[in-house]
């Protein structure tokens, strides 16, 4: 996940996509890493089923961004449909791991 949006991040800064949205690139760069890190550092610590639950229950505030991008896109937007559906495809398996880590016993 963390590759994801570092690449993603990457790119749209790449091509001027982010300066309207709020920002320098190398501080969404940083933030991203920094929330990698810190997501690693809890879930392989912790080795604790309610790291993984909480990190999953975050992750659900992605999808309906990522849906509405895939299969409802604003015409005004520059970035393409494909994008945001292999982001869910890529955020649904990141859900299912964790949901494997927080509830399989």
């Amino acid at each position: 996940m963390g590759v994801l949006y570092e690449a993603a991040v990457f790119e749209m800064a790449r091509h001027g996509l982010l300066e309207g949205r709020g920002g320098i690139p190398w501080i969404w760069l940083l933030a991203g890493a920094a929330i990698v890190v810190l997501v690693f550092w809890a879930l392989w610590s912790r080795q604790s089923v309610w790291v993984a639950r909480i990190v999953w229950a975050l992750g659900l505030f992605r999808l309906p961004a990522l849906i509405g991008g895939a299969f409802f896109p604003d015409p005004q937007t520059q970035i393409a449909t494909d994008f945001f559906l292999i982001a869910l495809l890529v955020v649904l398996g990141n859900l299912w791991l964790l949901a494997r880590a927080g509830w399989d016993l």
